[in-house]
């Protein structure tokens, strides 16, 4: 299940940027573990990804939580650093990787309960001579055990063929000349496709990251869809829909003014999507048309993942929540 990706860690990402010099006193979280917190799981989470049956969300200060009761109960991972995390990505129900803020990658080989660190910013710089060690990785995403892909500020652009012991800049392979911010990455119908800012849109041609023309000129965050049906979202509710690999678009009237944040399908393939305001919209259509879903609970939201058991689970700056696939149904 691909999980699709968001505004909110752009925005904190660049707040971070901005704010570093202010911090004080100086911690360095590269090297400070992440602290256990019983409130981790009501408290700010970035993304979600499956893990075979687990659940496993990451956030800030290093927190990484997995659940394998679908999502009722959490508890804490170890991890060697508190650096805010932004994405997460499982290759296999034992093999992930985190992302986030000072370049760093996190690596787990226990579905997510011990994690270890492949990458920081320090190590970063010393193959990027004008990157600063506080570049932040806003997305990973993983084909297999081996091969993958980290995205972040100023088309950072990284990827690995064995599993992140080494990481090689390819920010050279992304038709990107203008240093855009990349924002998500998103395996659509066996192709993968980056969004970024100012209406960025790149495909995987197999040599390079192609740039492909859209009809918008603001941020995108994310990307979801299958055969036949690409999508693409961002800022102030915008979003657009293409049934020939994004020749064409078609404007989609999702009824809102607010981000699009994240996208999914749930278990019955019906296609959400979800705000920064917290809306939840439905397309029993493929993302020709959307619905607002209604809500007992709501809070923003920057993921949402498809547990088997639970339907919906949805993390955001109020921790983690359930929203059953039967829109019928409240969480």
């Amino acid at each position: 299940m691909s999980v699709f990706k968001r505004y909110g860690r752009v925005m904190l990402a660049l707040a971070a940027l901005q704010g570093a010099a202010q911090a004080a006193p100086f911690t360095d979280v590269l090297e400070m573990p992440a602290m256990p917190s019983a409130l981790a799981s009501s408290s700010a989470l970035r993304d979600v990804a499956l893990a075979g049956q687990r659940l496993v969300a990451v956030g800030p200060r290093g927190h990484i939580l997995y659940s394998d009761d679908h999502g009722v109960h959490w508890q804490q991972a170890q991890v060697p650093v508190s650096a805010d995390l932004n994405a997460v990505s499982f290759a296999t129900p034992e093999l992930g990787w985190a992302v986030g803020h000072d370049g760093v990658v996190l690596h787990s080989r226990d579905g997510g309960v011990h994690w270890q660190k492949q990458l920081d910013g320090r190590a970063l710089a010393e193959q990027l001579p004008a990157a600063t060690t506080d570049n932040a990785l806003l997305d990973v995403w993983f084909n297999d055990a081996h091969t993958g892909y980290a995205v972040g500020v100023f088309n950072l652009l990284l990827r690995t063929t064995d599993g992140g012991e080494h990481w090689q800049p390819w920010l050279d392979h992304s038709d990107n000349p203008q240093g855009l911010h990349l924002t998500s990455l998103a395996a659509v119908a066996g192709d993968l496709y980056i969004t970024g800012e100012q209406g960025l849109l790149l495909k995987w041609d197999g040599a390079r990251f192609s740039r492909i023309d859209t009809p918008y000129a603001g941020t995108l965050f994310g990307a979801a869809g299958k055969p036949g049906v690409l999508l693409i979202y961002g800022l102030r509710g915008h979003a657009y829909r293409s049934s020939d690999g994004g020749q064409q678009w078609q404007a989609v009237d999702t009824g809102i003014n607010t981000s699009l944040t994240a996208a999914g399908f749930d278990r019955d393939g019906q296609l959400w999507l979800a705000s920064q305001a917290g809306d939840l919209l439905l397309s029993r259509d493929d993302g020709a048309s959307f619905s607002p879903v209604p809500q007992r609970a709501r809070g923003p939201v920057t993921a949402l993942a498809n547990d088997a058991g639970s339907g919906l689970v949805l993390v955001g700056e109020r921790g983690v929540r359930n929203q059953a696939g039967n829109p019928s149904l409240h969480p």
